[in-house]
């Protein structure tokens, strides 16, 4: 796709509404035979007619110069890079096999020697990443700020070449003030990871971000749930930046537009292994965004690798729990919830 074509697919994609943009940017009818839903291309490799003479230079779908090898780039993933560029208004989109890939591409940004100021809480897999690989790899030094904090200031991020952000994060729900923190080293390369936002609700790049980062999407009856589990003797506190109670919830409001995600954080009162093993409609799995609802431990599953007294510093303690809010009957899941918070409490610890 030339400048001008990526500039004019950009403009369009801008004049849209989120929902008609996510159905018609990437999913434009088939240049070749007017197919309405775009062909899925199980080609590893391209012919070229010539030596760097590649096939889909003109391809609305594609990005470059054109197909040589599937590694790079193919019709089908160039329709879906378009439609996540979209959704975020962005000028181009890359798509990978899974949101760690895609994490670790953004780490090629840099060079050894190089300092990356990361909010202090970060998805288990991204802190793995960074202490096992980015560090002692590629010799980039990673420091760790609560950017939540009113006390930041430009000094704690003027070295940085790159600033990591999550809002909110994983799996505390922290809000930062992206606009405020991009604006404090506007040389280094700000990355948002919108995972739990989604681009429904936030959209990083309108706030001074460089890139943003996502893995999953989801719609779902959050804030009845959150609302529902403030008031019940089974759990000690929620987290949810639909509620007033959040301790960032005016900022949410602000920086997010018209909802608040899918996951809820819970810290349970009673016995947090029978409440994990007395659900029935949310299962026990890693992920989230999904229609199915989903439950995770992090102390033992997504933030299992990170050290115990760091685990303990941000407040991921072992009564924790996250909710991935499906698309279920509301009535079920309250139902489920209720059942499995009573059977808590009346279980002994363990």
């Amino acid at each position: 796709m030339s400048s001008s074509d990526a500039a004019a697919a950009l403009s369009m994609a801008r004049s849209l509404r989120l929902g008609t943009s996510l159905i018609h940017v990437g999913s434009e009818p088939d240049p070749h035979t007017g197919a309405v839903v775009p062909p899925i291309s199980l080609s590893t490799t391209f012919a070229q007619p010539s030596v760097g003479d590649l096939p889909g230079k003109s391809d609305p779908s594609s990005y470059g110069a054109g197909y040589d090898y599937s590694r790079s780039t193919n019709p089908t993933r160039g329709s879906l890079e378009r439609c996540l560029a979209a959704s975020e208004g962005a000028a181009h989109g890359v798509g990978f096999s899974s949101g760690v890939a895609a994490i670790s591409a953004c780490m090629g940004l840099l060079s050894p020697g190089d300092k990356i100021v990361a909010m202090d809480e970060v998805y288990g897999g991204t802190q793995r990443l960074l202490s096992k690989v980015v560090t002692p790899l590629n010799g980039i030094e990673v420091t760790y700020v609560d950017f939540t904090a009113a006390s930041v200031s430009a000094s704690d991020v003027a070295d940085a070449a790159m600033i990591w952000l999550e809002s909110p994060t994983n799996p505390c729900l922290k809000i930062t003030d992206i606009a405020r923190i991009a604006s404090l080293n506007p040389n280094a390369i700000t990355v948002v990871d919108n995972t739990f936002s989604t681009p429904y609700f936030q959209n990083p790049l309108e706030l001074g971000a460089t890139v943003v980062v996502h893995s999953n999407y989801g719609a779902a009856n959050a804030m009845s749930v959150a609302s529902f589990l403030e008031s019940h003797a089974g759990v000690s506190s929620v987290l949810y930046p639909g509620l007033s109670s959040h301790p960032q919830h005016a900022l949410a409001k602000a920086q997010m537009k018209g909802g608040f995600g899918t996951v809820v954080t819970v810290y349970v009162a009673g016995d947090t292994r029978t409440f994990l093993s007395s659900l029935k409609v949310f299962v026990i799995a890693e992920g989230l965004g999904a229609v199915e609802s989903l439950v995770g431990w992090p102390a033992g599953m997504s933030h299992h690798g990170v050290p115990p007294e760091t685990r303990k510093e941000l407040g991921i303690d072992d009564n924790l729990v996250r909710l991935s809010v499906g698309l279920e009957s509301i009535d079920d899941l309250l139902q489920d919830l209720d059942s499995a918070l009573n059977a808590s409490l009346a279980a002994p610890k363990s």
